[in-house]
């Protein structure tokens, strides 16, 4: 197997060798997972795309069916031995196309320290974990205190999340609250988000919580006005996440084609 350099290793990479390195640790295991959904894959194609059909290169095997993706361009074009056609998708979307259809994953394989097969029942696996969205509770806030008791696997996977959602809220405050009436807890709440953002803000929330092995109920999410009086305590007694610039926001959808997330790639 070619193996990419070390200083040339991916966050797939890294999350798969964190992975390999403890095998017995779930954990890690889910963040590997996490990054798949996460990463932009680049799906290898039998043919180019017709408008909103693509026709992915199958490999049958012993072990069943299998389409290949790569983390990047250069590793496909590396394992094909030149120019292929191909579909640039978010693994999330790549693994919504494939559910049901009792296809496996190659992903990286031969060309980088992430080779690896996911089998069908993975793929469905995932899909029905990326599913999964937060409950949504209306309570008024009482008082703000800053987030104490937080396991750093948690604030590492909050930051990796909100790293990809550039573009989508100015910032984001990590905070202990008490509600009226009773109830504590720990709240992200974002400022100045996008409207339309924030379904997809919240599931971001809900999966770094579930890839990280804690109970979803550990963090509630919330979504402020610049000018509301809530998100300046916050800034007061929150752990800050300032979210980047990138040119085009692009998690949680799949590329063109198939760049609505209600309508994946149809499969020719």
């Amino acid at each position: 197997m070619t193996e990419t350099p070390q200083d040339d290793a991916t966050a797939l990479d890294q999350a798969y060798g964190q992975m390999q390195a403890s095998p017995e640790d779930g954990v890690a295991r889910l963040r590997f997972y996490e990054r798949l959904a996460d990463s932009e894959l680049f799906l290898m194609l039998s043919k180019e795309p017709e408008g909103e059909r693509i026709s992915p290169e199958l490999f049958e095997t012993p072990d069943g069916r299998f389409v290949l993706v790569f983390d990047r361009e250069d590793r496909l074009a590396q394992f094909a031995g030149g120019a292929v056609p191909y579909a640039a998708l978010a693994g999330r979307g790549v693994v919504e196309m494939l559910s049901g259809q009792d296809i496996g994953l190659g992903v990286n394989l031969e060309v980088a320290p992430s080779s690896m097969l996911l089998a069908a029942e993975a793929v469905e696996w995932l899909h029905e974990t990326l599913q999964n969205g937060p409950d949504q509770v209306n309570a008024a806030i009482e008082e703000l205190l800053p987030p104490v008791g937080l396991p750093e696997v948690l604030l590492t996977a909050l930051d990796t999340k909100l790293a990809t959602a550039g573009g989508l809220a100015r910032s984001a405050y990590l905070v202990s609250l008490r509600y009226q009436g009773g109830g504590q807890g720990h709240m992200l709440g974002f400022v100045a988000a996008l409207p339309e953002a924030e379904a997809a803000l919240a599931q971001a929330v809900h999966e770094a919580l579930t890839f990280s092995g804690i109970e979803a109920g550990a963090l509630d999410v919330g979504f402020f006005a610049a000018s509301d009086p809530v998100a300046a305590a916050m800034a007061r007694v929150g752990l800050r996440f300032d979210l980047p610039e990138p040119e085009e926001p692009k998690i949680y959808q799949p590329k063109i084609p198939g760049g609505d997330p209600d309508a994946p790639p149809i499969l020719k």
